[in-house]
């Protein structure tokens, strides 16, 4: 009897084991799915990639396609940049995925000069950082020919100081700046004319994308959406900029570089051998992604470039059926006729424009060019409480909300290319 009660004991134990195992496998697979994945791993079955390490301690992202196929020489660089208090590993996600779609074609590089605190540094220290970032990726890969440039949040606006650094004669007086030489040399010799005019560091421009982008700043009215349009809240916030460091004035419009209007006021035009604008405008295309709502940090008009009373209807809009957060798309719209000023114009008089004033001298620079805008709405579950950062799918768990964002921007990423040659041989 002893015996038979022995056996069930040592049954009822050998079973309990088997459901601990079981349910610890459980899980471990659970806490693997809202785990960001490091190193190498399968997109799918056709594609893997992989982390190239350099010896600057920078990485590039590569697929390792290309290389079985025989084409290990991509030629079109993506450089994508964070956003404040970010890192490279924010855009892992949507690297990989363009490393899926393009295996043969892309070489993408996620910034890594401008990450957690030193996002504080300020606008134009931060582009420069990333000009010389991008500088020394095509010094690695000779054979580069295109550039394209993804900036999520702040990012969109380091972008825009990096490209004007890197536009035209300014990639040539950035090669002589990081060469430590002066006056005529090697460099310049090599440079010739058509390498670099009308170029993005001697490569040809091909596509600008922002997602959420304060590219009109975060000072004025919904702005900053937590702030719920609170006047006495924004004034705050604007009075406590300095809390972010550089960047905190840049984004409030507070900074006083002698006497000069602020940076981002600046940068909707030509100015100060940076040409700001010259820069955007050599790019086949422009896209603006913005979220319409719940994005606490970055209102929806300052995201895509509109006059509040621009934005459309959120009842006249349709959801798209292929990508489920895509709101709105507007493709083919043309740039301003005529600005009605330029800022040296005001550049003696920007004191007394107020806030309103400056967004609208923003506008009429930067949408003196054309821009493509996707309007972005999470509409529903937990991804609309954390909009700012689905949009870009900054970790893994939320890659299931803005996939959707992210494909619908690959899909078209080549969209400029195939115009351009059509426009070419057609």
């Amino acid at each position: 009897m002893a015996t038979v009660e022995a056996e069930n004991a040592m049954k009822v134990g050998e079973d309990s084991i088997v459901v601990r195992n079981k349910r610890k496998s459980m899980r471990k697979q659970r806490k693997s799915m809202f785990l960001p994945r490091f190193g190498c791993f399968r997109l799918g079955d056709e594609s893997a990639t992989f982390d190239k390490k350099n010896q600057d301690g920078s990485t590039d992202m590569v697929s390792d396609r290309g290389v079985v196929d025989h084409h290990p020489h991509p030629t079109h660089l993506i450089v994508m940049v964070n956003g404040i208090i970010g890192s490279a590993e924010n855009w892992r996600y949507a690297a990989k995925q363009f490393l899926k779609a393009y295996p043969q074609d892309v070489l993408v590089h996620c910034s890594e000069r401008n990450t957690s605190t030193l996002t504080f540094d300020g606008v134009d220290v931060m582009g420069e950082r990333l000009a010389d970032e991008v500088i020394s990726v095509i010094e690695r890969y000779p054979y580069l020919r295109k550039i394209s440039f993804i900036g999520h949040s702040l990012g969109g606006l380091i972008a825009r100081y990096a490209i004007a650094l890197l536009y035209g004669e300014n990639y040539l007086n950035r090669l002589l700046k990081m060469s430590g030489e002066t006056g005529t040399n090697s460099c310049a010799e090599v440079l010739q004319g058509k390498d670099y005019i009308g170029k993005i560091a001697g490569l040809e421009p091909v596509n600008f994308i922002t997602f959420a982008t304060p590219h009109l700043g975060s000072r004025g009215h919904n702005q900053v959406p937590i702030f719920c349009g609170l006047h006495t809240l924004e004034i705050i916030a604007r009075q406590t900029s300095w809390f972010l460091g550089k960047t905190g004035r840049h984004l409030f419009l507070t900074d006083k570089d002698k006497e000069k209007p602020p940076l981002l006021l600046r940068m909707a035009n030509d100015c100060e051998d940076l040409p700001f604008l010259s820069a955007l405008r050599s790019f086949n295309r422009r896209v603006a992604y913005a979220n319409v709502r719940f994005d606490q940090l970055v209102g929806w008009y300052t995201s895509s470039l509109r006059h509040e009373n621009e934005l459309p209807k959120r009842r006249q809009v349709e959801r798209n059926d292929k990508y489920r957060h895509i709101l709105n798309v507007e493709t083919g719209v043309v740039a301003a006729p005529q600005r009605g000023s330029t800022l040296a114009s005001i550049m003696y008089g920007w004191k007394k424009l107020r806030t309103r004033e400056m967004m609208k001298e923003m506008i009429k620079g930067l949408t003196s060019v054309s821009w493509e805008r996707v309007d972005v709405k999470f509409g529903g579950g937990k991804y609309r409480f954390v909009a700012h950062n689905s949009i870009q799918v900054q970790t893994y768990w939320v890659h299931s909300a803005g996939a959707d964002v992210i494909q619908h921007m690959i899909d078209n990423f080549m969209l400029s290319s195939i115009v351009e040659l059509c426009q070419k041989y057609g």
